[in-house]
């Protein structure tokens, strides 16, 4: 079985790579416009919110009549779907889940879905030279649509997922008015890793491109998602390679719940994360999820990255804050594996005390935090390496909104449960404060050891508690005194 997986990964790839034979019709030049409408060969199937899983009504290029025929709303918005490559031919299961969500959230919209499935269902790389074509379509139709209707583009916005996303930037290139936005899902990586800005996804192509990136695992030319930046708010959520709840046993446990015809979610699983986080951004409005521009990774994961200061963060999905700049801006945020997405981050900072100087790797650690709202209990997080007399900054994150932070404990783990270091030297560091720092409330708190100026941390030991510091010089404030009744009643339940 997991033979099999591997095999229809290097598949995909081998497409990306020239091994297929077949080749389209040459792609005429970016720069032409097609005048004739009866070279159109994509369809677009305005669907309703009473069918958004079925293709009823036909909007045809050159055809006005088929404008009133399917009840085009002249005075709404419009979404256009654009999907990528199809191994069976056939629409995938996300296309009504993206329509459906969209129109609860804009019911008065109009939501057209692209059909380009004759070209999609080919070897990859011939689908890949096929975006140019499609998107040459897709230009057309809007045009058509602003000169039949004098319907602004200003309220066209294009979703394009994977290979769609590509067709999407050049049917955005070649329209006659820029268009409002362009959403890249995970658009596709191999072939346009390191192709020019014209013949893919770029930030020119609107006035507003956000991309989010699910799958930029391996080497740039092996990526099944293009990992560069190429809208003017790129996000990656979890570093952007890998997402949750998508690894080897989740996958496998899935096919041998429904068989071989699911062998391919081990490719699409994080890949098809991008549109499920766009779905989720407008279902779930009361949640909805932060990025955080951050210079890398690694920095993110430091937690160095929560500010929100000079449009430092965001809102990933429908919200999105329409922030252009000079430069691609790279957004970073954690979620969980399943709808709703959304998670609270925060920024633990704390400086390890110890007279001993001495080194240890991969050291695991459970932390609690209790809020005025709820409590979150047993974060689990590993540091790469704790030193003595060194300061750490690292972030955590939490499902539960816990409201303002009161209390904190923390608990050092054994890394395995019988240690014979353990016999000889009893490890434990001096902590005197505790830093947080919360992304979505943009609030920081100094914690400070219930008894006493410091606690001791020792290795496999019970856990150390820490509240908000408090100035004993204001005890009697009422703020104070709330304060520790609130603290007090966490600590008895």
């Amino acid at each position: 079985m997991l033979a099999l997986c591997v095999w229809w990964i290097h598949c995909l790839i081998a497409f990306s790579r020239g091994l297929a034979t077949t080749e389209p019709t040459t792609p005429s030049s970016p720069a032409e416009k097609v005048n004739d409408y009866s070279k159109i060969e994509s369809k677009f199937a305005l669907r309703t919110p009473e069918v958004p899983d079925d293709d009823t009504c036909y909007l045809v290029p050159g055809q006005a009549e088929t404008i009133s025929h399917c009840n085009f709303n002249h005075t709404s918005k419009t979404f256009v779907v654009i999907h990528g490559w199809t191994v069976t031919g056939m629409y995938e299961s996300w296309v009504p889940k993206l329509v459906d969500a969209l129109y609860k959230r804009e019911p008065d919209s109009n939501v057209v879905v692209v059909d380009w499935l004759s070209r999609a269902h080919q070897h990859y790389l011939v689908s890949a030279e096929y975006t140019q074509l499609v998107g040459k379509d897709v230009a057309t139709f809007i045009d058509w649509l602003e000169e039949e209707l004098n319907y602004p583009v200003d309220k066209m916005h294009l979703l394009g997922y994977s290979l769609g996303a590509h067709a999407a930037g050049i049917a955005g290139s070649l329209t006659k008015k820029k268009i409002n936005r362009i959403t890249g899902l995970d658009p596709a990586g191999p072939t346009f890793e390191y192709a020019d800005a014209t013949t893919r996804l770029s930030p020119d192509d609107a006035n507003f491109v956000d991309v989010l990136h699910t799958y930029t695992r391996g080497s740039p030319d092996r990526s099944i998602g293009i990992q560069q930046p190429v809208g003017h708010v790129d996000i990656y959520p979890n570093g952007g390679n890998f997402q949750p709840g998508c690894n080897l046993g989740d996958a496998l446990l899935l096919i041998a719940e429904r068989g071989l015809g699911d062998v391919d979610q081990l490719v699409k699983c994080s890949h098809e994360r991008s549109i499920l986080l766009f779905i989720d951004s407008l279902l779930y409005d009361e949640k909805q999820s932060m990025t955080y521009r951050c210079s890398s990774k690694e920095a993110f994961e430091k937690g160095l990255c929560l500010s929100c200061r000079k449009n430092r963060c965001n809102t990933l999905g429908y919200k999105v804050n329409k922030v252009r700049s000079k430069r691609s801006t790279k957004m970073y945020l954690k979620t969980r594996a399943q709808m709703p997405y959304k998670v609270f981050h925060y920024q633990v900072k704390v400086h390890l005390f110890d007279r001993q100087k001495w080194t240890m790797k991969n050291q695991p650690f459970l932390v609690s935090l209790y809020g005025t709202k709820d409590e979150s209990e047993n974060i689990a997080i590993t540091l790469p390496e704790v030193s003595t007399n060194m300061t750490y900054s690292f972030l955590i994150c939490t499902e539960v909104d816990v409201g303002e932070l009161l209390m904190l404990k923390v608990s050092w783990e054994k890394d395995s449960y019988f240690s014979w270091s353990d016999w000889w030297t009893t490890y434990a560091f001096e902590i005197r404060k505790i830093r947080v720092k919360s992304g979505e409330r943009q609030k920081k708190i100094v914690l400070c050891p219930k008894d006493g100026t410091h606690s001791h941390l020792k290795r496999g030991k019970g856990p150390v508690l820490f509240v908000k510091c408090f100035d004993h010089t204001q005890s009697k404030s009422h703020d104070g005194l709330q304060n520790n009744q609130m603290v007090e009643t966490k600590l008895e339940n």
